[in-house]
C-alpha cells in the first residue's frame, strides 16, 4: 500500500471514528417542510348558541399547501430533549352555501365571508433509550418518551356587514410513545420513528412519523420522511373539530 493510500485510509478511518464518538453527545436544529393532505370539520358554540359544524378543509381551504417544521434538539447518551413548532393554517373567501353559526353569530347562507384557521403546535419532547446496542460504525436504540404538546389556536370568520368574529384556544396535552432509531456507518445513513399519543373524554391527539437521512457532509443531514398528526378537541374552550393530517415531509438538520 503507498503512502498516499495510508494517509486517505487514515483520514477515512479517522472521520467515522469521531462520528461514532460525538454521537454520544449531539446538538443541532432541524428544518421541515411537510405536505399532508387534510380531513376534518370544525364547529364553535358561543352565548348559549349551538355552533354549526362544517369542513375546515372546504370553508377554509386547510390542507392544499406545505407547512413548516423546526426543531431544536440535544441529547447526552441515552437521554434526548427536543423541542419542535409546526404552523398549520389558511384562509379562502367562499360565499355560504349554508347558514353557519359560529362562535355566537350567525352568517346567513349567501354572505360573502373570509374564513381563516391558525395552529401553531409546540411540541416538547423527552425521550430515554431502554434498549441500546451499538457495535462499530453502527447502532440500533429503542426508548421511550414524554411529551407535552400545547396547540394555539385561532378560528375567524368576517364578512363586511357582520363584521369579524374570531375565536382563540389552546390547550396543553401530555402524551406517551416510543421512538427508535437505527445509524449504519457510524450514523451517515440513519432511520428514525416515533409515534405518540393521549386519549381522554372524547378527546384524541397523535403524532407519529417516520423518516430516513444521509450525511453528505458532516454536521449536515438530508431528511424524507412520513408525518400522521390528529388533533381532536371535545368543547375545549367552546371549540369541538376533528383534524387528521398525513404526508410526506423533506427535511435538512445542522448539528453534531
Amino acid at each position: 500500500m503507498t503512502q498516499r493510500k495510508v494517509v486517505y485510509a487514515g483520514v477515512i478511518i479517522a472521520f467515522l471514528l469521531s462520528a461514532s464518538l460525538a454521537h454520544a453527545f449531539e446538538l443541532g436544529v432541524r428544518g421541515y417542510y411537510w405536505f399532508p393532505s387534510f380531513r376534518g370539520d370544525i364547529k364553535i358554540d358561543k352565548d348559549n348558541l349551538k355552533g354549526t359544524e362544517f369542513s375546515a378543509k372546504d370553508l377554509m381551504d386547510v390542507g392544499n399547501r406545505g407547512y413548516p417544521s423546526l426543531e431544536a434538539y440535544g441529547g447526552i447518551g441515552k437521554h434526548h430533549l427536543s423541542l419542535m413548532y409546526t404552523q398549520i393554517g389558511h384562509s379562502k373567501d367562499n360565499t355560504l352555501s349554508f347558514n353557519v353559526n359560529f362562535a355566537g353569530k350567525t352568517y346567513p347562507v349567501g354572505t360573502k365571508v373570509d374564513a381563516d384557521l391558525t395552529l401553531r403546535v409546540f411540541d416538547l419532547e423527552y425521550q430515554y433509550d431502554v434498549f441500546k446496542f451499538k457495535p462499530i460504525l453502527a447502532g440500533f436504540a429503542v426508548g421511550v418518551l414524554g411529551k407535552l404538546k400545547y396547540i394555539d389556536g385561532e378560528s375567524s370568520l368576517s364578512a363586511p356587514v357582520l363584521g369579524k368574529t374570531k375565536e382563540n384556544y389552546g390547550t396543553i396535552v401530555p402524551m406517551v410513545g416510543l421512538g427508535a432509531h437505527l445509524g449504519l456507518l457510524a450514523n451517515l445513513l440513519e432511520a428514525r420513528a416515533k409515534v405518540s399519543g393521549m386519549a381522554y373524554s372524547g378527546n384524541v391527539y397523535l403524532d407519529a412519523m417516520a423518516d430516513v437521512s444521509v450525511t453528505p457532509f458532516p454536521f449536515l443531514d438530508i431528511h424524507a420522511g412520513y408525518r400522521v398528526m390528529k388533533i381532536k378537541m371535545d368543547k375545549v374552550q367552546d371549540v369541538t373539530n376533528d383534524f387528521f393530517l398525513a404526508g410526506p415531509y423533506i427535511g435538512l438538520s445542522v448539528g453534531f
